[in-house]
């Protein structure tokens, strides 16, 4: 969808303000741009003629019907101008705007965002009129419609999520998301709202068990969607215990997922945290060889996986040692050190 409008897509019958009748008594105000203005625009006669009347219509505070219609053809020419978009909701305000009057004003602002679905100025004046109607029945059709056409149009997801929040429009949505995780399970957007959905109407043990179930599912239809591990860690957070050892079908899922070849530097990075987090336990009976699987990942991380983020991972594998030998082990083998001597009284991970 296109952002960008022009004198072509004014009506073939359109007739210059200057030579309206019904006009004659404004006088039109032109740009001033100073006296050495260091680039001069060159705008359009058309453009010059609407909006020097605009400037008029402004400088005399007039809100009439006709200034009304002439910022509709003011925002042909320039849609994104969020100057005639407010003066345009002060001309409703001012004529006492009936529901009717701002439906139609929804229809009207749905052919614009048809056509310039990433304006901001556009989707904020619709979210004042559904303000000022308190009615957001056309809401969710308009932005699924827009979303359709572009996935991830950052616009349409915010009003969507501004008018589930506001009005309660909870109930379908997550069979909306669904629909467009199965058209483009890559879709961050689409993740993004359905764990906005399920933050609002709550996040219980049994939601978490079958949106990890949801998210695995998804995960092994492309290993490396960076969005739907996301989502995954996101889910185990809302748990009481963050800790993996309540849901051991997701520790099984990423080593079942390793073991099979797959080497997605999304499923290391859970695997790398998986191991830490059972190495630095204390009481973990096999710390040493979750330590040592800590350590070969993160050298498989900076010599294959993610090799771009090579010195993070070095960081990574740094902190862990020092973390690890502080826990009450000695030191273990690292990336830069393959001849490292552990403690006497500590055992040796081969890297």
């Amino acid at each position: 969808m296109g952002d960008s409008s022009s004198d072509d897509e004014l009506p073939e019958e359109w007739q210059m303000y200057c030579e309206r009748p019904e006009w004659s008594d404004v006088i039109p105000i032109e740009q001033d741009d100073g006296e050495n203005p260091v680039v001069v625009i060159a705008y359009s006669e058309k453009f010059k003629d609407v909006y020097n009347y605009f400037r008029a219509i402004v400088a005399s505070g007039e809100k009439s019907k006709r200034a009304l219609e002439l910022t509709k053809d003011a925002l042909i020419l320039n849609p994104a101008n969020y100057t005639v978009w407010q003066y345009r909701r002060d001309i409703l305000k001012a004529l006492n705007a009936s529901a009717v009057d701002l439906d139609r004003e929804l229809d009207y602002v749905a052919e614009v965002i048809e056509s310039n679905g990433k304006n901001y100025q556009v989707w904020h004046h619709r979210r004042v009129i559904v303000e000022w109607l308190q009615d957001a029945s056309k809401e969710l059709d308009l932005t699924a419609k827009i979303l359709m056409a572009d996935s991830k149009n950052y616009h349409a997801w915010q009003h969507r999520q501004w008018v589930i929040a506001t009005f309660g429009l909870y109930e379908n949505e997550l069979n909306f998301v669904d629909r467009l995780l199965a058209d483009d399970v890559r879709n961050n957007s689409a993740w993004n709202q359905r764990f906005f959905v399920l933050k609002f109407t709550g996040i219980d043990t049994h939601v978490i068990s079958r949106e990890i179930l949801y998210a695995m599912n998804r995960i092994r239809l492309a290993t490396t969607n960076e969005s739907s591990w996301n989502f995954l860690r996101g889910i185990l957070r809302q748990a009481e215990d963050p800790t993996l050892d309540q849901y051991p079908e997701v520790v099984a899922f990423c080593e079942e997922l390793f073991e099979t070849g797959s080497r997605s530097p999304h499923l290391l990075a859970f695997l790398i945290d998986l191991y830490t987090e059972k190495a630095l336990r204390p009481r973990e009976p096999s710390r040493d060889d979750h330590a040592k699987k800590v350590i070969d990942l993160c050298n498989m991380m900076i010599d294959e996986c993610d090799t771009i983020r090579c010195r993070y991972w070095k960081y990574v594998l740094d902190n862990f040692q020092s973390d690890f030998k502080l826990s009450g082990h000695g030191d273990h083998e690292n990336h830069d050190n393959k001849e490292a001597t552990p403690d006497s009284e500590n055992i040796t991970i081969d890297s």
